[in-house]
């Protein structure tokens, strides 16, 4: 089963569609995703060219089955996220405006690293870390008790 985003003029994705693969098979039994794209048009009144197929086995440039050679355009396509064509990736929303895309791993880099782990003790003094855009930083946060 085939998957494909519509997308819109300005790359968003608006709608994601299962395909049965028979609709995206050539002439020859080849899967072929312009064939795919010509029957969305078709029996959707949508542009070809914004059907694009996207991997629901692909995060992050990971595939589920472990063999990542099989990933495909970054991200599976969900309604919200950019495609970007010239890197052929589907990209979630950027969680902070410093933050930078990675393209090999189809992700947003931190420009402080990744999240520290929580200590033991922030976690006996119930708080965990937080992103601080005006500082660019983690900072830990105590949570209020319930």
């Amino acid at each position: 089963m085939a998957h494909f985003a519509k997308i819109s003029e300005q790359n968003k994705v608006l709608f994601v569609t299962p395909l049965e693969d028979k609709y995206c098979l050539d002439e020859n039994g080849n899967f072929s995703e312009t064939v795919g794209q010509a029957y969305l048009q078709k029996h959707n009144n949508w542009p070809s060219h914004l059907w694009i197929q996207t991997s629901y086995n692909t995060d992050e440039n990971k595939h589920s089955s472990g063999d990542n050679s099989k990933a495909f355009r970054g991200n599976f396509a969900g309604i919200g996220l950019d495609w970007d064509p010239v890197n052929q990736i589907f990209w979630k929303p950027q969680p902070f405006p410093s933050w930078t895309k990675d393209i090999a791993t189809a992700s947003w880099l931190c420009p402080a690293g990744p999240k520290p782990e929580i200590t033991e003790e922030m976690s006996n003094n119930i708080q965990h870390w937080k992103w601080d855009e005006a500082t660019t930083s983690w900072v830990v946060v105590t949570n209020e008790p319930a």
